[in-house]
């Protein structure tokens, strides 16, 4: 039996801030969700709190041909993945309590350093703008899953000579909209590209076990789940930086989970930001969510 270890991953050096001279919420998740009972509910299933990796200061220095915060990413990236390996080889399950999707590098980093892994990456977007589509790349959190599977810049693309993180043979993307502008080149690379609708017409868990059928092989040392809020439609999860209709309701997310996760070498959650919850109630949401789809973790 697995072990859950809670990781707060405070960062919002990926993100475009949302005004000028602002700074994104979304580094206050970790918080907002212990504040809304994630840890301790964890907890009383038998999850430890494993600390927190905190990024360096946010400082909206984007300039053409590089990354916002660039430096800042890269020394949290190599932080994160100590932690993540530390944890592995203790035996536990790490699940990242982010922040934004940056963090997903230094997931990629710890993974590859070890063996060969799949990712299944729940997102409301693909998350796959990079240099070789757009002439807009600054802003990691939209960059992640070209990041990870070797299309972006090789400073952050390709950290230790270790890129790609993962395989885009060992990838799955599942949650974007239909109108995704990335969509057509992700289903060319990837092992499968499952836009939402695919589930809100259809029944989760058969999308779950397709993606299990996908990653259970003897290639892969195992996979890890990738979790943005984001893939919730606005009605239910409007407290994210770029919200888009067309996403799932919270059971469409929780069975996939519940499903997925007991599979899992580890897991993250990202882009919740409290700024936009002032009452707290999507953080009891995502809660909720997260209770159920990773209590199987621990029998």
């Amino acid at each position: 039996m697995k072990r859950i270890a809670l990781v707060s991953a405070p960062t919002n050096l990926g993100l475009r801030p949302p005004q000028p001279t602002s700074v994104p919420g979304c580094a206050k998740a970790p918080e907002a969700l212990r504040e809304a009972g994630l840890f301790r509910r964890l907890g009383e299933l038998g999850a430890i709190d494993a600390g927190a990796v905190l990024p360096g200061r946010y400082v909206d220095d984007a300039t053409p041909g590089t990354l916002r915060n660039l430096g800042a990413i890269i020394k949290h990236t190599r932080r994160l993945a100590a932690r993540i390996e530390e944890l592995r080889v203790s035996g536990h399950f790490p699940l990242i309590i982010g922040g934004d999707c940056s963090l997903l590098v230094g997931v990629g980093l710890a993974l590859r350093r070890v063996a060969r892994h799949g990712l299944v990456h729940m997102d409301g977007h693909t998350d796959f703008r990079h240099p070789g589509n757009s002439a807009m790349c600054a802003s990691l959190a939209g960059e992640d899953l070209a990041a990870v599977t070797g299309l972006h810049w090789p400073v952050i693309a390709d950290i230790d000579g270790l890129g790609p993180y993962f395989r885009p043979a060992d990838t799955i993307h599942v949650g974007c909209r239909n109108e995704d502008e990335h969509l057509a080149e992700v289903r060319g690379l990837l092992a499968k590209a499952i836009p939402a609708s695919v589930i809100v017409d259809g029944d989760a868990l058969a999308v779950a076990d397709a993606i299990r059928a996908e990653l259970d092989n003897s290639r892969l040392a195992g996979y890890w789940l990738h979790l943005d809020v984001d893939i919730l439609d606005p009605n239910i999860m409007p407290a994210v930086d770029s919200a888009d209709p067309g996403g799932l309701d919270a059971d469409q997310v929780t069975h996939p989970l519940r499903e997925l996760a007991p599979g899992a070498v580890g897991a993250d959650v990202s882009i919740f930001d409290p700024d936009l919850d002032l009452n707290g109630i999507y953080a009891h949401r995502i809660v909720d969510i997260l209770v159920e789809g990773f209590s199987g973790v621990m029998g």
